[in-house]
């Protein structure tokens, strides 16, 4: 696997690969009540959310949002400090879980996050019966720091600090 990962902007082009990505099974399993609105959440050009299609070579891979927890406008982490970013991300296809795809996707989106010398830490929420998600962030060097409901959904608050971060 010597393809590289990398990320581009994702537009409003992309809606429908991503409508087609949320029915995926695997996907669905990692948040079920997760409910987006593709043409509206594409529109969103606010400066505290980053929003990207992964790519392996030419071929898109998974989405990736980056988000600004204590200032972007839906307020979904509550009050968190300054300083942070929050990760969203996924893999769109069954056929690429398990290839170390998400590996590099996630330290793309964290050498992304730690670009700017402000960010301290990011931070993950994975729904707590997702324990190979957690075992996933836990091997990158996340800690489990609390157990939050966001809405119907128990997830393990993460973080990674910045000093704990391994650049590659």
């Amino acid at each position: 696997m010597n393809s590289k990962v990398h990320f581009r902007k994702a537009t409003i082009e992309d809606q429908k690969l991503l409508e087609y990505w949320d029915t995926q099974d695997h996907v669905i399993q990692s948040d079920p009540n997760e409910s987006w609105n593709w043409e509206e959440d594409l529109m969103n050009n606010s400066e505290f959310v980053q929003q990207y299609i992964a790519m392996i070579d030419d071929e898109p891979l998974g989405y990736v949002m980056i988000i600004d927890p204590a200032n972007e406008p839906t307020h979904y982490w509550g009050e968190v400090e300054q300083k942070l970013r929050a990760i969203d991300i996924w893999i769109g296809e069954e056929k690429n879980l398990g290839k170390g795809y998400g590996t590099k996707m996630m330290h793309t989106a964290l050498k992304l996050c730690f670009e700017n010398s402000d960010v301290q830490a990011v931070l993950i929420d994975p729904l707590t019966a997702n324990k190979r998600a957690i075992q996933f962030y836990e091997r990158i060097g996340f800690r489990h720091i609390e157990t939050k409901m966001f809405g119907d959904d128990e997830c393990y608050v993460m973080r990674i600090d910045r000093q704990d971060f391994q650049y590659s």
